[in-house]
Protein backbone atom coordinates (compact mmCIF):
# COMPACT_ATOMS: atom_id res chain seq x y z
CA UNK A 1 0.00 0.00 0.00
CA UNK A 2 1.32 3.45 -0.86
CA UNK A 3 2.07 6.13 1.72
CA UNK A 4 -0.87 8.07 0.33
CA UNK A 5 -3.18 5.26 1.35
CA UNK A 6 -1.48 4.83 4.70
CA UNK A 7 -2.02 8.50 5.55
CA UNK A 8 -5.53 8.72 4.13
CA UNK A 9 -8.14 10.37 6.32
CA UNK A 10 -11.07 8.02 6.78
CA UNK A 11 -14.14 9.49 5.08
CA UNK A 12 -17.55 9.38 6.71
CA UNK A 13 -19.17 6.14 5.52
CA UNK A 14 -22.44 6.62 7.40
CA UNK A 15 -25.02 4.85 5.23
CA UNK A 16 -28.05 6.66 3.94
CA UNK A 17 -31.06 6.20 6.20
CA UNK A 18 -34.02 4.08 5.19
CA UNK A 19 -36.96 2.63 7.00
CA UNK A 20 -36.33 -0.72 8.66
CA UNK A 21 -38.25 -2.86 11.12
CA UNK A 22 -37.28 -2.71 14.78
CA UNK A 23 -34.67 -5.43 15.29
CA UNK A 24 -34.35 -5.04 19.04
CA UNK A 25 -34.89 -8.57 20.27
CA UNK A 26 -37.29 -9.11 23.18
CA UNK A 27 -35.85 -10.02 26.55
CA UNK A 28 -35.97 -13.80 26.96
CA UNK A 29 -35.25 -13.59 30.68
CA UNK A 30 -35.45 -10.81 33.24
CA UNK A 31 -32.34 -8.70 32.58
CA UNK A 32 -29.76 -7.82 35.20
CA UNK A 33 -30.25 -4.06 35.61
CA UNK A 34 -27.15 -3.48 37.68
CA UNK A 35 -24.79 -0.99 36.09
CA UNK A 36 -21.19 -1.83 35.18
CA UNK A 37 -18.40 0.64 34.51
CA UNK A 38 -15.63 -0.43 32.12
CA UNK A 39 -12.88 2.10 32.75
CA UNK A 40 -9.23 2.78 31.96
CA UNK A 41 -9.91 2.11 28.26
CA UNK A 42 -6.94 3.32 26.20
CA UNK A 43 -9.08 4.01 23.12
CA UNK A 44 -12.82 3.47 22.79
CA UNK A 45 -14.32 3.06 19.32
CA UNK A 46 -17.96 4.18 19.48
CA UNK A 47 -18.74 4.56 15.74
CA UNK A 48 -20.61 7.70 16.78
CA UNK A 49 -18.88 10.90 15.58
CA UNK A 50 -20.91 12.96 18.06
CA UNK A 51 -19.14 11.21 20.94
CA UNK A 52 -15.53 11.39 19.79
CA UNK A 53 -13.05 12.02 17.01
CA UNK A 54 -13.67 11.14 13.36
CA UNK A 55 -16.11 8.64 11.86
CA UNK A 56 -15.10 6.06 14.48
CA UNK A 57 -16.01 8.44 17.31
CA UNK A 58 -12.71 7.68 19.05
CA UNK A 59 -12.44 8.56 22.75
CA UNK A 60 -9.02 8.28 24.44
CA UNK A 61 -8.72 7.40 28.13
CA UNK A 62 -12.35 6.38 28.01
CA UNK A 63 -15.03 4.63 30.01
CA UNK A 64 -18.25 2.86 29.13
CA UNK A 65 -21.28 2.17 31.33
CA UNK A 66 -23.54 -0.82 30.71
CA UNK A 67 -26.91 -1.44 32.29
CA UNK A 68 -28.68 -4.68 31.55
CA UNK A 69 -28.35 -5.33 27.81
CA UNK A 70 -27.66 -1.70 26.86
CA UNK A 71 -24.97 0.94 26.79
CA UNK A 72 -26.12 3.89 28.90
CA UNK A 73 -23.03 6.15 28.90
CA UNK A 74 -19.74 6.62 27.01
CA UNK A 75 -17.08 9.26 27.54
CA UNK A 76 -13.85 10.19 29.27
CA UNK A 77 -12.91 8.11 32.29
CA UNK A 78 -12.62 11.18 34.51
CA UNK A 79 -16.30 12.02 33.89
CA UNK A 80 -17.75 8.54 34.41
CA UNK A 81 -20.80 8.26 36.69
CA UNK A 82 -20.97 6.02 39.74
CA UNK A 83 -22.01 2.40 39.05
CA UNK A 84 -22.76 -0.82 40.89
CA UNK A 85 -19.78 -2.71 39.45
CA UNK A 86 -16.50 -1.87 37.75
CA UNK A 87 -14.19 -3.62 35.29
CA UNK A 88 -10.65 -2.32 34.76
CA UNK A 89 -9.68 -2.41 31.09
CA UNK A 90 -6.07 -1.76 32.17
CA UNK A 91 -5.15 0.47 29.26
CA UNK A 92 -6.55 -1.76 26.52
CA UNK A 93 -8.77 -0.80 23.57
CA UNK A 94 -12.50 -1.47 23.28
CA UNK A 95 -14.34 -1.86 19.97
CA UNK A 96 -17.97 -2.65 19.13
CA UNK A 97 -18.69 -6.34 18.75
CA UNK A 98 -18.15 -7.42 15.16
CA UNK A 99 -21.25 -7.81 13.00
CA UNK A 100 -20.84 -10.75 10.62
CA UNK A 101 -23.55 -10.13 8.04
CA UNK A 102 -22.86 -13.08 5.71
CA UNK A 103 -22.31 -16.70 6.74
CA UNK A 104 -23.47 -20.22 5.86
CA UNK A 105 -23.42 -22.16 9.12
CA UNK A 106 -26.16 -24.79 8.77
CA UNK A 107 -24.13 -27.57 7.20
CA UNK A 108 -22.49 -30.92 7.80
CA UNK A 109 -19.20 -32.38 6.59
CA UNK A 110 -16.24 -30.51 5.20
CA UNK A 111 -14.57 -30.01 1.84
CA UNK A 112 -10.93 -30.54 2.73
CA UNK A 113 -10.28 -32.54 -0.41
CA UNK A 114 -11.74 -29.79 -2.57
CA UNK A 115 -9.59 -27.17 -0.84
CA UNK A 116 -6.50 -29.32 -1.23
CA UNK A 117 -7.19 -29.78 -4.93
CA UNK A 118 -7.81 -26.06 -5.38
CA UNK A 119 -4.53 -25.21 -3.70
CA UNK A 120 -2.94 -27.68 -6.13
CA UNK A 121 -4.25 -25.81 -9.15
CA UNK A 122 -7.93 -26.55 -9.68
CA UNK A 123 -10.13 -23.44 -10.04
CA UNK A 124 -13.14 -22.74 -7.83
CA UNK A 125 -16.68 -23.13 -9.23
CA UNK A 126 -20.10 -23.15 -7.60
CA UNK A 127 -20.46 -26.89 -8.21
CA UNK A 128 -18.71 -27.96 -5.01
CA UNK A 129 -21.79 -26.89 -3.07
CA UNK A 130 -23.44 -30.18 -4.05
CA UNK A 131 -21.14 -32.22 -1.82
CA UNK A 132 -22.17 -30.14 1.20
CA UNK A 133 -25.82 -30.56 0.23
CA UNK A 134 -25.44 -34.34 0.36
CA UNK A 135 -23.72 -34.28 3.76
CA UNK A 136 -26.23 -31.82 5.22
CA UNK A 137 -29.22 -33.84 4.09
CA UNK A 138 -27.72 -36.92 5.75
CA UNK A 139 -27.18 -35.21 9.12
CA UNK A 140 -29.80 -35.15 11.86
CA UNK A 141 -31.11 -31.98 13.52
CA UNK A 142 -28.93 -32.43 16.58
CA UNK A 143 -25.72 -32.63 14.56
CA UNK A 144 -26.59 -29.57 12.49
CA UNK A 145 -27.55 -27.55 15.57
CA UNK A 146 -24.40 -28.56 17.45
CA UNK A 147 -22.18 -27.65 14.51
CA UNK A 148 -23.87 -24.26 14.17
CA UNK A 149 -23.54 -23.59 17.90
CA UNK A 150 -19.85 -24.53 17.83
CA UNK A 151 -19.14 -22.04 15.04
CA UNK A 152 -21.10 -19.29 16.81
CA UNK A 153 -19.01 -19.90 19.93
CA UNK A 154 -15.86 -19.78 17.83
CA UNK A 155 -17.01 -16.45 16.40
CA UNK A 156 -17.84 -15.03 19.82
CA UNK A 157 -14.36 -15.86 21.09
CA UNK A 158 -13.00 -13.69 18.28
CA UNK A 159 -15.24 -10.72 19.10
CA UNK A 160 -18.24 -11.36 16.85
CA UNK A 161 -21.51 -10.69 18.66
CA UNK A 162 -24.02 -10.51 15.77
CA UNK A 163 -24.24 -13.17 13.05
CA UNK A 164 -26.43 -13.57 9.98
CA UNK A 165 -26.65 -17.09 8.60
CA UNK A 166 -28.40 -18.80 5.70
CA UNK A 167 -30.00 -21.97 4.52
CA UNK A 168 -28.92 -23.24 1.10
CA UNK A 169 -27.49 -26.70 1.74
CA UNK A 170 -30.82 -28.51 1.70
CA UNK A 171 -32.47 -27.49 -1.58
CA UNK A 172 -35.74 -29.33 -0.96
CA UNK A 173 -38.82 -27.91 0.74
CA UNK A 174 -38.33 -29.98 3.89
CA UNK A 175 -34.55 -29.53 4.12
CA UNK A 176 -34.60 -25.76 3.59
CA UNK A 177 -37.35 -25.29 6.18
CA UNK A 178 -35.41 -27.52 8.60
CA UNK A 179 -32.24 -25.48 8.14
CA UNK A 180 -34.05 -22.23 8.83
CA UNK A 181 -35.77 -23.57 11.94
CA UNK A 182 -32.38 -24.65 13.29
CA UNK A 183 -30.77 -21.31 12.42
CA UNK A 184 -33.58 -19.28 13.97
CA UNK A 185 -33.04 -21.05 17.30
CA UNK A 186 -29.52 -19.60 17.42
CA UNK A 187 -29.53 -16.18 15.74
CA UNK A 188 -31.89 -13.34 14.88
CA UNK A 189 -30.86 -12.70 11.27
CA UNK A 190 -31.78 -15.76 9.23
CA UNK A 191 -31.78 -15.85 5.43
CA UNK A 192 -33.72 -18.10 3.06
CA UNK A 193 -31.25 -19.18 0.36
CA UNK A 194 -33.13 -21.92 -1.42
CA UNK A 195 -31.63 -20.31 -4.53
CA UNK A 196 -28.04 -21.25 -3.69
CA UNK A 197 -27.76 -23.56 -6.69
CA UNK A 198 -30.35 -25.60 -8.57
CA UNK A 199 -31.25 -28.63 -6.47
CA UNK A 200 -29.82 -31.90 -7.84
CA UNK A 201 -33.30 -33.31 -8.43
CA UNK A 202 -33.93 -30.45 -10.85
CA UNK A 203 -30.60 -30.53 -12.69
CA UNK A 204 -32.44 -30.89 -16.03
CA UNK A 205 -35.28 -28.53 -15.09
CA UNK A 206 -33.94 -25.25 -13.66
CA UNK A 207 -37.20 -23.45 -14.46
CA UNK A 208 -39.04 -26.03 -12.39
CA UNK A 209 -36.65 -25.42 -9.50
CA UNK A 210 -37.26 -21.66 -9.66
CA UNK A 211 -40.99 -22.42 -9.47
CA UNK A 212 -40.33 -24.53 -6.37
CA UNK A 213 -38.17 -21.83 -4.73
CA UNK A 214 -40.82 -19.18 -5.36
CA UNK A 215 -43.74 -21.47 -4.47
CA UNK A 216 -43.92 -24.37 -2.04
CA UNK A 217 -40.40 -23.88 -0.68
CA UNK A 218 -41.01 -20.19 -0.02
CA UNK A 219 -44.30 -21.01 1.70
CA UNK A 220 -42.52 -23.40 4.06
CA UNK A 221 -39.52 -21.18 4.70
CA UNK A 222 -40.86 -17.62 4.95
CA UNK A 223 -42.15 -18.02 8.55
CA UNK A 224 -38.63 -18.84 9.77
CA UNK A 225 -36.60 -16.17 7.95
CA UNK A 226 -36.09 -12.43 7.81
CA UNK A 227 -34.21 -12.31 4.49
CA UNK A 228 -34.31 -13.81 1.00
CA UNK A 229 -31.08 -14.29 -0.97
CA UNK A 230 -30.05 -15.66 -4.35
CA UNK A 231 -26.71 -16.67 -5.87
CA UNK A 232 -26.87 -14.62 -9.08
CA UNK A 233 -23.97 -16.13 -11.00
CA UNK A 234 -23.13 -18.25 -14.01
CA UNK A 235 -23.68 -21.84 -12.91
CA UNK A 236 -26.35 -20.78 -10.40
CA UNK A 237 -29.16 -18.30 -11.30
CA UNK A 238 -29.29 -15.70 -14.06
CA UNK A 239 -30.70 -12.19 -13.74
CA UNK A 240 -34.27 -13.06 -14.71
CA UNK A 241 -34.38 -16.02 -12.36
CA UNK A 242 -32.86 -13.97 -9.54
CA UNK A 243 -35.39 -11.18 -10.06
CA UNK A 244 -38.28 -13.67 -9.87
CA UNK A 245 -36.94 -15.23 -6.67
CA UNK A 246 -36.26 -11.94 -4.90
CA UNK A 247 -39.57 -10.43 -5.97
CA UNK A 248 -41.46 -13.46 -4.68
CA UNK A 249 -39.60 -13.25 -1.38
CA UNK A 250 -40.40 -9.55 -1.02
CA UNK A 251 -44.07 -10.29 -1.63
CA UNK A 252 -43.95 -12.65 1.37
CA UNK A 253 -42.35 -9.98 3.58
CA UNK A 254 -38.73 -11.11 3.28
CA UNK A 255 -36.06 -8.47 2.74
CA UNK A 256 -33.68 -9.03 -0.19
CA UNK A 257 -29.91 -9.47 -0.27
CA UNK A 258 -27.92 -10.83 -3.21
CA UNK A 259 -24.80 -12.92 -3.86
CA UNK A 260 -23.60 -10.65 -6.65
CA UNK A 261 -20.68 -10.48 -9.10
CA UNK A 262 -18.48 -12.99 -7.28
CA UNK A 263 -17.03 -15.14 -10.06
CA UNK A 264 -17.65 -12.88 -13.04
CA UNK A 265 -19.33 -9.68 -14.09
CA UNK A 266 -23.11 -10.04 -14.20
CA UNK A 267 -26.43 -8.39 -13.36
CA UNK A 268 -26.40 -9.12 -9.62
CA UNK A 269 -25.21 -5.78 -8.27
CA UNK A 270 -27.51 -3.64 -10.36
CA UNK A 271 -30.42 -5.96 -9.61
CA UNK A 272 -29.69 -5.60 -5.88
CA UNK A 273 -29.76 -1.81 -6.14
CA UNK A 274 -32.90 -1.81 -8.28
CA UNK A 275 -34.77 -3.98 -5.77
CA UNK A 276 -33.37 -1.96 -2.84
CA UNK A 277 -31.64 -4.97 -1.37
CA UNK A 278 -29.95 -4.33 1.95
CA UNK A 279 -26.67 -5.66 0.57
CA UNK A 280 -24.93 -6.93 -2.52
CA UNK A 281 -22.39 -9.49 -1.31
CA UNK A 282 -18.99 -10.27 -2.89
CA UNK A 283 -18.86 -7.39 -5.46
CA UNK A 284 -15.59 -8.71 -6.88
CA UNK A 285 -16.12 -8.08 -10.61
CA UNK A 286 -17.60 -4.61 -11.09
CA UNK A 287 -18.08 -2.33 -14.08
CA UNK A 288 -18.22 1.43 -13.60
CA UNK A 289 -22.01 1.23 -13.91
CA UNK A 290 -22.13 -1.18 -10.95
CA UNK A 291 -20.10 1.16 -8.78
CA UNK A 292 -22.23 4.13 -9.83
CA UNK A 293 -25.40 2.21 -9.00
CA UNK A 294 -24.13 1.32 -5.52
CA UNK A 295 -23.01 4.90 -4.91
CA UNK A 296 -26.41 6.31 -5.85
CA UNK A 297 -28.51 3.75 -3.98
CA UNK A 298 -28.89 2.47 -0.43
CA UNK A 299 -27.48 -1.03 -0.94
CA UNK A 300 -24.36 -1.86 1.10
CA UNK A 301 -21.48 -3.57 -0.69
CA UNK A 302 -20.48 -6.50 1.54
CA UNK A 303 -16.95 -7.70 0.82
CA UNK A 304 -15.78 -11.18 1.82
CA UNK A 305 -11.97 -11.34 1.68
CA UNK A 306 -11.83 -14.80 3.25
CA UNK A 307 -13.38 -16.15 0.08
CA UNK A 308 -10.73 -14.70 -2.23
CA UNK A 309 -8.01 -15.79 0.20
CA UNK A 310 -9.33 -19.37 0.18
CA UNK A 311 -9.88 -19.60 -3.57
CA UNK A 312 -6.82 -17.65 -4.76
CA UNK A 313 -9.15 -15.32 -6.62
CA UNK A 314 -8.72 -11.61 -7.27
CA UNK A 315 -9.76 -9.48 -4.29
CA UNK A 316 -12.54 -6.91 -4.58
CA UNK A 317 -11.31 -3.32 -4.93
CA UNK A 318 -12.56 -1.76 -1.70
CA UNK A 319 -10.67 1.45 -2.40
CA UNK A 320 -12.61 2.00 -5.62
CA UNK A 321 -15.92 1.55 -3.79
CA UNK A 322 -15.00 3.72 -0.83
CA UNK A 323 -13.70 6.54 -3.00
CA UNK A 324 -17.00 6.47 -4.91
CA UNK A 325 -18.93 6.95 -1.65
CA UNK A 326 -20.29 3.40 -1.36
CA UNK A 327 -21.10 2.03 2.10
CA UNK A 328 -18.98 -1.09 2.63
CA UNK A 329 -19.31 -4.01 5.04
CA UNK A 330 -16.82 -6.78 5.77
CA UNK A 331 -17.88 -10.31 6.59
CA UNK A 332 -16.35 -13.78 6.83
CA UNK A 333 -18.63 -15.73 4.45
CA UNK A 334 -17.90 -18.63 6.80
CA UNK A 335 -18.80 -21.80 4.90
CA UNK A 336 -17.15 -25.20 4.38
CA UNK A 337 -16.27 -24.69 0.73
CA UNK A 338 -14.95 -21.30 -0.29
CA UNK A 339 -14.20 -19.49 3.00
CA UNK A 340 -13.87 -21.71 6.05
CA UNK A 341 -12.88 -18.95 8.46
CA UNK A 342 -14.91 -17.53 11.33
CA UNK A 343 -12.44 -14.75 12.12
CA UNK A 344 -13.46 -11.16 11.54
CA UNK A 345 -10.03 -9.94 12.75
CA UNK A 346 -8.46 -12.02 9.99
CA UNK A 347 -10.79 -10.47 7.42
CA UNK A 348 -9.92 -6.99 8.69
CA UNK A 349 -6.21 -7.70 8.28
CA UNK A 350 -6.67 -9.07 4.75
CA UNK A 351 -8.88 -6.15 3.73
CA UNK A 352 -6.21 -3.68 4.85
CA UNK A 353 -3.34 -5.58 3.25
CA UNK A 354 -4.99 -6.66 -0.01
CA UNK A 355 -8.01 -4.44 -0.68
CA UNK A 356 -6.78 -0.90 -0.12
CA UNK A 357 -8.70 -0.20 3.10
CA UNK A 358 -7.30 1.78 6.00
CA UNK A 359 -7.48 0.17 9.46
CA UNK A 360 -10.20 2.65 10.43
CA UNK A 361 -12.28 1.84 7.35
CA UNK A 362 -11.89 -1.91 7.84
CA UNK A 363 -12.99 -1.75 11.47
CA UNK A 364 -15.99 0.44 10.62
CA UNK A 365 -16.97 -1.98 7.87
CA UNK A 366 -16.71 -4.98 10.22
CA UNK A 367 -18.95 -3.32 12.81
CA UNK A 368 -21.18 -0.42 11.71
CA UNK A 369 -20.97 -1.52 8.07
CA UNK A 370 -22.19 -5.00 8.94
CA UNK A 371 -25.01 -3.48 10.97
CA UNK A 372 -26.02 -1.34 7.98
CA UNK A 373 -26.02 -4.46 5.77
CA UNK A 374 -28.53 -5.99 8.21
CA UNK A 375 -30.57 -2.79 8.60
CA UNK A 376 -29.68 -2.83 12.28
CA UNK A 377 -29.20 0.28 14.42
CA UNK A 378 -28.92 -1.50 17.77
CA UNK A 379 -25.53 -3.11 17.05
CA UNK A 380 -22.21 -2.09 15.49
CA UNK A 381 -21.79 0.99 17.71
CA UNK A 382 -21.19 1.84 21.36
CA UNK A 383 -23.41 4.79 22.17
CA UNK A 384 -26.22 5.24 24.69
CA UNK A 385 -29.14 3.03 23.69
CA UNK A 386 -27.07 0.57 21.67
CA UNK A 387 -26.87 -3.08 22.62
CA UNK A 388 -24.01 -3.79 25.03
CA UNK A 389 -21.94 -5.79 22.52
CA UNK A 390 -18.22 -5.09 22.69
CA UNK A 391 -14.76 -6.63 22.56
CA UNK A 392 -11.73 -5.81 24.68
CA UNK A 393 -8.42 -6.08 22.82
CA UNK A 394 -5.02 -6.90 24.28
CA UNK A 395 -3.70 -3.83 22.49
CA UNK A 396 -3.80 -0.06 22.97
CA UNK A 397 -5.58 0.58 19.66
CA UNK A 398 -7.94 -1.05 17.17
CA UNK A 399 -5.21 -0.59 14.54
CA UNK A 400 -3.49 -3.67 16.02
CA UNK A 401 -6.20 -5.83 14.46
CA UNK A 402 -4.51 -5.21 11.10
CA UNK A 403 -1.02 -4.50 12.49
CA UNK A 404 -0.78 -7.92 14.21
CA UNK A 405 -2.52 -10.34 11.84
CA UNK A 406 -3.22 -13.79 13.19
CA UNK A 407 -2.63 -12.81 16.82
CA UNK A 408 -5.61 -13.58 19.14
CA UNK A 409 -6.07 -10.09 20.56
CA UNK A 410 -9.60 -10.44 21.95
CA UNK A 411 -9.44 -11.06 25.71
CA UNK A 412 -13.02 -10.32 26.80
CA UNK A 413 -16.38 -10.00 25.08
CA UNK A 414 -19.68 -8.59 26.29
CA UNK A 415 -22.79 -9.71 24.41
CA UNK A 416 -26.13 -8.24 25.48
CA UNK A 417 -24.23 -7.03 28.54
CA UNK A 418 -23.13 -10.52 29.53
CA UNK A 419 -19.37 -10.82 30.12
CA UNK A 420 -17.41 -13.63 28.49
CA UNK A 421 -13.74 -13.98 29.50
CA UNK A 422 -11.82 -15.41 26.56
CA UNK A 423 -8.53 -16.01 28.34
Amino acid sequence: MSDAHADRTTPDRTPRKRTAPDRTAPDRTAPDRRSTLIHHISTLVTNDPSLGTGPLGLIPDAALVLEGERVVWAGESSKAPATDNAFDAAGRAVVPGFVDSHSHLVFAGDRTAEFNARMSGRSYTAGGIRSTVAATRAADDGALSANLAAHLTEMLRQGTTTVETKSGYGLTVEEEARALRIAAAHTEDVTYLGAHIVGPEYADDPAGYVDLVTGAMLDACAPHARWVDVFCEEGAFDGDQARAILTAGKARGLLPRVHANQLSHGPGVRLAVELEAASADHCTHLADADVDALASGTTVATLLPGCEFSTRAVYPDARRLLDAGVSVALSTDCNPGSSFTSSMPFCIAVAVREMGMTPDEALWSATAGGAAALLREDVGRLAPGARADLALLDAPSHVHLAYRPGVPLVTDVWRRGEHHSIR
